[in-house]
């Protein structure tokens, strides 16, 4: 049986996505993980904004439109939070939701909804394969926080943390077989607490690996003299910080109900830079939150401007029911819109200054493509790399030695 295994979640839901193929391959289908002819389809959905829901649902006609009879089976945050919005979907056999993921293996005869209660345990029967240049992860699931703009804490369920020693055995393997790995998890900063370890305590029982290592994205109260330490102690650690900041605005912040100010944040850049002073500092920020005014946002955009972040996800507030903030007072929808643009230009701008403080530099890069005449992969900070001559694969030496739009021009050194 031709089966497609389609993502449209986040790094965590591509491991998961990983383990299911995986599977499939051992008993013997035909797998693919991209939109093409199959006669079932396996949909691993989000619900992080009502986009990405809306995302979901519509992948059900793409399906269809390669396969008008092909069976669909639908899992993940979007199927959690409203399973009956598949299940009236043509050719949509079978949804469950977050817990139990890899029961679908086993599940192409089931007919109608399975939604099982989150579980109070990290589930650990995830065993991905390495199909790609970079392999994630998946260290920790759900989340405590209850950001008042958040559906996932209500969808992936309370915060839970894999054994060290099961982390360890899969990086290790994992590092025998793939150039770089991705430590992932919905909140990596609670990582340990429910079983009473740290991340540092992860990270320093990582020193001896030979792989590349990226973290996901963090939450700044994770950053410490501690941590970083046993960051630089690792033998190839790629110096790129995702820190979720959300707002630059110390006022929505606390309407966001994010537990830090912005100074907080400074701090903890500031901290990251005297252990790796060519750290990319990467972040996601929502424009257009409930009551955010004209000085809200440009104090954003002047905190962008002093940290200096070598890119910026930007997204317009996404309302999503039963949450907090959807009975806060709406920003208007072009407003919005008109916010968003403006950060967006100001995110390009900072991230040509990062790259042009690279310029001369030697970079390590992991090369995955090739497009358009060049050789493209990725720096250890995430810059994207272009080169004449390499091999897929392979990682090499080079020299930046200029800028086209969103990626370096280099010569291999």
């Amino acid at each position: 049986m031709k089966i497609v295994v389609y993502n449209l979640g986040c790094k965590v839901n591509q491991y998961e996505c990983d383990s299911i193929v995986k599977a499939l391959k051992e008993k013997g289908h035909q797998v693919s993980e991209n939109l093409e002819f199959a006669d079932t389809y396996i949909l691993n959905t989000c619900a992080v904004t009502n986009e990405a829901e809306r995302k979901s649902r519509q992948c059900i006609e793409r399906c269809l439109k390669f396969n008008e009879n092909a069976k669909i089976f639908v899992l993940g945050c979007a199927s959690q939070n409203n399973a009956k919005q598949f299940l009236q979907k043509d050719n949509v056999q079978y949804v469950i939701g977050v817990a139990n993921k890899m029961s679908i293996i086993d599940s192409f005869e089931k007919v109608g909804e399975e939604v099982a209660e989150l579980p109070t345990k990290y589930e650990d029967d995830f065993s991905p394969s390495i199909n790609r240049t970079r392999a994630y992860i998946k260290i920790q699931d759900g989340c405590n926080r209850f950001c008042t703009y958040c559906l996932i804490p209500y969808l992936r369920g309370r915060s839970r943390s894999r054994s060290i020693d099961s982390v360890v055995e899969e990086v290790k393997s994992l590092a025998s077989k793939t150039k770089e790995i991705v430590i992932t998890g919905i909140d990596l900063s609670y990582f340990g607490k429910d079983i009473g370890c740290t991340f540092t305590d992860l990270i320093n029982k990582l020193q001896d690996i030979n792989c590349r290592i990226r973290l996901g994205s963090l939450e700044v109260s994770l950053i410490t003299d501690e941590l970083l330490q046993a960051l630089r102690g690792l033998k190839d650690f790629c110096p790129q910080f995702h820190l979720s900041l959300q707002s630059g605005d110390d006022n929505v912040l606390k309407r966001m109900n994010r537990h830090y100010k912005t100074q907080d944040f400074e701090k903890e850049v500031n901290l990251i830079r005297s252990y790796f002073p060519d750290a990319a500092i990467s972040t996601d920020i929502i424009f257009g939150f409930p009551g955010e005014t004209d000085e809200e946002f440009e104090n954003t955009l002047s905190f962008m401007k002093k940290i200096g972040f070598m890119q910026v996800h930007i997204f317009p507030y996404s309302k999503r029911e039963g949450t907090v903030a959807a009975k806060l007072k709406q920003v208007d929808g072009a407003i919005k819109k008109d916010r968003c643009k403006i950060a967006e230009a100001l995110a390009f701008k900072l991230k040509q200054e990062y790259m042009t403080k690279m310029l001369d530099k030697k970079l390590e890069v992991l090369i995955e493509e090739e497009k358009d005449g060049f050789f493209e992969g990725y720096s250890k900070e995430y810059i994207r790399v272009k080169v004449k001559k390499a091999n897929i694969n392979e990682i090499i030496d080079v020299i930046a030695k200029d800028i086209d739009k969103d990626a370096i021009i280099a010569e291999v050194e």
